[in-house]
């Protein structure tokens, strides 16, 4: 028992104690006192004991209290019960029969400094001693034995032998105390009270007993095996000086140390039925009390709490389940891994009487018993279901000096209040026993989870954890690893969507729940960095997109015809890991191009694309039905001819078959097959033939002369295959960058602002046509013949009457425009058709004449070039319905259409014109 005791921190306590209203609590247990304190009072404190001598207070170190007959023993959640036996050196004793203890109890509170003194005073009536009493406490083995005092000739029941009673040489005085004494090692030591009480025993007389105490250990006790019992034990023989002699008082104790036998569920304490080392004959057994905490139990207490108390010839047996609600378990964490002890200190007390001398010996053992370490690893119960799509998981069960202090999660290490702050709950369960165990619950989405998918529509959710545990007071850390495992069918697939304009494929990719965790396969090539720069990649967190040209290496052509090719692209989505397909997608259009143009001089130019169906073709091996015209330019994929009317093999058909003033041209490209070469030596590969052919206007009664001389006229023709193409654009800003697109009409303008048109010649790559703008209206109709008109640009010029100002822009080739003579561009600002200053209609439709020139033809004025001659042009204003009809075109110009612009809405209309 130590002086300075610093006590645990405060835990619910499974045992039921009673209480005084300060905390404190004293019970007389026969030949002991004992003093309680509540967890309340002293936990988390510094608590100090000092015995109370008359007016002095004496400090019980653990040596003194040793050596006086004191103990303490305390649980690690602040339960105090300090003993005291009734024969204590600073008890005060009247006559064996009552006994009064005195202790201080000084507290001092942690934080501030606050010290709260208790004095605790009681006495203690005991009159049932036996010749004998030995009491084996936990830090001491103290034994008295009763000495006669009324007539010291008789013979004391103690045994004294009276023969040995002696005067000592040279004292005067009659008092009685103890001279010297003897110590059985079991070899003798001799000492005086004063070198004994120095050496740390405790010797004193009271009124009718003599006293000796000493601590276990010590140079003077030995131990002993009795009935396979190890036991301390302690003799010494004392010369007592009575008030009519010297008498020898011979004394013993015997206090067991072990006997204990652990099962899983039971404690088994042994200790000797015959106490060898303190009998010299055969005894009886007159009484036999088991108890707990130094208090007897009656037999319907043992039998409620399961305890048994049974002798066999060489035992006395107490037995004890474990978890009895007189002891209290503990937690340890040794290696990390966690424990449970179980404590509880039963005490037997033995009555016996000596055959031959009848004397009676009381035995009291108080004995604290601790069981081994048990392994206690904590029960998992994944309580998971998939459907909720979260991790539920059950840990315990705990004692109740176990916290949580954190999770170690795959990302990192979490509080616990870090957890629930992180979209976690964590929860504590008090169990109905004291004891506790924990929750968890995680969603799937959780960042911490890790994620795989072992088939291809499965997800394997993971979550691997370390709960992170203290055991109070001390804070010993311990952990428990957990992983968690689900599997759900959850997958979404990405989806492949796909359209196409006439010059690209427009690719959509939807992320599924995977996100972009996939490789993405365009044509035979994977989509690198690189590559999506090419096709415009666009992304966010749902979804991609690419544009691709039709002319793009990685699509491939699948057919052609005159006017057009048809194009496809092949995508793909592959799990990288697995090489599994999420998706694909084949997307196939038709783009339009002229694979044959024919020109007025006579001259034919044809172009030869590779098809799919023969991937073997060599483009730069064709040639035209003379093998010796091949390809002006060539590629992997292109093949491009030039060639006159009357060379290269080129038939006329026959006279017969003239018709309607025309007559026909035709050659063929073919793969030319070297002799040597390797690429073609299958007879199955498929045969390649393209035809070219053209129709040519013959004029009156001239003649085409058809011959390999040279020819001193050619023929006047328009171009007779091929599909051209002309459209309006309302450009959204002057730099005619962006435009409006179909689902953007109706366009809502102000008042007298700038609409930005382009009209632009589609298909065409022949530098030698010419796009005209002839005229150019305006009406609050769809029709463009409707009335009323505002004409804007008349005889290819800007309308002169026109108050609004039509500009015609410059068209310059950059990297949209190749071609700057096929698109022209003009402005004007927003108005509105009135009438006596009312709005007919907020919204116009424009209108124009578009004219197709060859640029070598002057016949036609319109083709001489855009507003050669704006001098007096004048557009007569507002057409009604008597307006003037517009001029008609002559026939020399190439083509002529009109083409409109969707409806553009005015948003705030003032009064036009």
């Amino acid at each position: 028992m130590a002086a300075v005791i610093i006590l645990g921190q405060a835990k619910p306590n499974i045992k039921l104690n009673s209480q005084t209203d300060n905390g404190l609590r004293y019970d007389c247990a026969d030949n002991l006192m004992r003093l309680t304190l509540d967890e309340a009072l002293a936990v988390g404190n510094q608590l100090e004991v000092d015995a109370i001598n008359s007016t002095q207070y004496i400090a019980l170190t653990p040596s003194r209290a040793a050596q006086c007959g004191y103990s303490m023993e305390s649980d690690p959640w602040g339960n105090v019960r300090i003993y005291t036996s009734l024969l204590g050196c600073y008890v005060i004793n009247e006559e064996d029969k009552s006994f009064h203890t005195g202790l201080r109890l000084q507290i001092h509170k942690q934080g501030p400094i606050v010290m709260v003194i208790h004095e605790m005073k009681e006495t203690c009536s005991y009159t049932s001693w036996a010749s004998r009493e030995i009491l084996c406490d936990r830090n001491y083995m103290e034994v008295s034995n009763y000495v006669a005092t009324s007539d010291p000739e008789d013979q004391g029941q103690d045994g004294t032998d009276n023969s040995q009673i002696n005067t000592i040489p040279g004292t005067q005085s009659a008092s009685r105390g103890i001279w010297k004494l003897t110590f059985y090692t079991p070899e003798p030591v001799v000492m005086v009270q004063r070198e004994a009480e120095e050496a740390g025993y405790g010797a004193m007389t009271t009124h009718n007993r003599l006293v000796m105490r000493s601590p276990y250990n010590t140079a003077e006790t030995y131990s002993e095996d009795v009935a396979g019992v190890p036991m301390e034990v302690f003799k010494v023989s004392a010369y007592y000086m009575a008030p009519r002699g010297l008498t020898l008082v011979n004394l013993a104790a015997a206090c067991p140390t072990g006997g204990v036998l652990f099962t899983e569920d039971l404690i088994s304490w042994h200790i000797p039925r015959r106490v060898t080392p303190l009998l010299d004959s055969n005894i009886k057994i007159l009484e036999m009390h088991m108890g707990v905490d130094g208090k007897k139990l009656e037999k319907s207490e043992m039998t409620a709490r399961g305890y048994t108390l049974s002798a066999t010839d060489f035992h006395v047996i107490i037995e004890i389940p474990v978890g009895s609600p007189d002891g209290y378990y503990k937690s340890h964490a040794p290696d990390y891994q966690y424990h449970i002890t179980y404590s509880v200190e039963p005490m037997l007390e033995l009555l016996w009487r000596a055959g031959d001398t009848q004397a009676d010996t009381r035995y009291k053992v108080l004995f604290p018993i601790t069981t081994p370490l048990m392994p206690h690893p904590p029960h998992i119960t994944d309580d998971t279901v998939p459907e909720d799509r979260m991790f539920s998981v059950h840990v315990g069960t705990f004692l109740h000096d176990v916290e949580l202090r954190n999770i170690t999660f795959s990302t990192g290490v979490l509080s616990v209040d870090a957890c629930n702050a992180s979209g976690f709950t964590v929860q504590e369960h008090q169990l109905a026993n004291g004891n506790k165990s924990f929750s968890l619950q995680v969603p799937f989405a959780a960042d911490v989870v890790l994620k795989h998918n072992p088939e291809l529509l499965v997800t394997s959710y993971f979550l691997p954890l370390i709960f992170g545990f203290i055991i109070l007071p001390e804070e010993t850390p311990f952990g428990h690893t957990v992983e968690l495992v689900s599997s759900q069918q959850d997958v979404v697939l990405p989806t492949i969507t796909g359209t196409c304009d006439e010059k690209f494929f427009y690719v959509y990719v939807k992320y599924g729940n995977q996100g972009n965790n996939f490789q993405t396969v365009i044509g035979p090539r994977e989509l690198t960095p690189d590559l999506a720069e090419v096709y415009k990649l666009q992304d966010n967190v749902t979804h991609f997109s690419l544009t691709v040209p039709y002319t793009s290496p990685d699509t491939v052509y699948e057919m052609i015809d005159s006017v057009s090719v048809k194009a496809r692209l092949d995508l793909l989505l592959l799990e990288p890991n697995n090489n599994w397909k999420f998706n694909d997608l084949s997307l196939s259009c038709d783009f339009p191009l002229a694979t044959t143009e024919c020109f007025s001089n006579g001259t034919m130019t044809a172009l030869a694309v590779k098809v799919e169906s023969v991937p073997k073709l060599v483009p730069s091996w064709l040639t035209l039905k003379d093998k010796t015209c091949k390809p002006a330019y060539s590629d992997d994929r292109f093949a491009y001819f030039t060639f006159s009317a009357d060379s290269c093999g080129t038939t006329r058909t026959a006279s017969f078959n003239f018709f309607d003033n025309y007559m026909l041209y035709e050659n063929e490209i073919a793969p030319y097959y070297h002799k040597h070469s390797k690429a073609y030596t299958s007879p199955m590969d498929p045969e390649y033939r393209q035809k070219v052919s053209c129709y040519y206007l013959v004029n009156g009664p001239e003649t085409l002369s058809f011959r390999y001389e040279p020819r001193h006229t050619e023929p006047t023709a328009e171009t007779g295959s091929g599909r051209l193409t002309v459209r309006m654009r309302l450009s959204q800003d002057s730099l005619y960058e962006v435009f409006y697109q179909a689902e953007d009409y109706p366009v809502v303008m102000y008042l007298r602002e700038p609409l930005y048109f382009e009209v632009e010649l589609m298909e065409s790559v022949d530098p030698q046509l010419e796009l005209m703008l002839e005229n150019c209206w305006a009406t609050p109709h769809e029709d463009g013949t409707s009335l009323p008109s505002w004409d804007v640009i008349v005889k290819s010029c800007e309308n002169l009457d026109d108050s609004y100002v039509t500009v015609l822009h410059p068209v310059v080739s950059d990297a949209r425009v190749a071609i700057p003579s096929h698109i022209k561009r003009f402005s004007l600002k927003m108005f509105t058709f009135t009438k006596d200053e009312e709005v007919l209609k907020d919204q116009i439709y424009v209108h124009c004449d578009a004219v197709i020139c060859d640029v070598n033809s002057s016949k036609d004025s319109t083709c001489r070039g855009q507003c050669v001659d704006p001098t007096g042009v004048r557009a007569g204003g507002l057409q009604g319905t008597n307006g003037v009809k517009r001029e008609q075109r002559s026939a020399d110009s190439l083509h002529k259409m009109m083409i409109s612009s969707g409806p553009i809405l005015l948003l705030q209309p003032q009064s036009s014109l």
